[in-house]
């Protein structure tokens, strides 16, 4: 791997408590310890923001919009004499009612 070197200022408290670690072996040296520090902390930052995006997301719309996906994978064209793909209606994607209708998610142009 790449790397570059840099210079940072750190607490001396927090030195020592690093020295301390390389002294018991949990390092080698500075350098890996704030490396490994450094990769541990973009990790849990990368994991709480996907975290916090997902929150966002609304379980039951992303049911009902997977449920249409799959219906359209497995049939294309269902019985109702439609030709080409499947339409979204504005209501059944509202959240109104506090659920949404996957078979009213689609529907087949006239």
């Amino acid at each position: 791997m790449n790397k570059t070197k840099i210079a940072i200022t750190l607490e001396a408290a927090s030195v020592k408590r690093l020295d301390h670690l390389i002294r018991e072996n949990v390092f080698s040296n500075r350098s890996q310890a704030i490396q490994q520090a450094v990769k541990e902390k973009l990790a849990r930052i990368k994991h709480s923001r996907l975290a916090k995006e997902c929150s966002k997301l609304d379980p039951s719309f992303e049911k009902a919009m997977a449920d249409v996906i799959l219906n359209e994978v497995k049939n294309p064209y269902p019985l109702t004499g439609a030709t080409d793909s499947s339409s979204l209606r504005s209501s059944a994607l509202s959240p109104a009612q506090g659920s949404y209708d996957a078979n009213a998610i689609c529907e087949a142009p006239h």
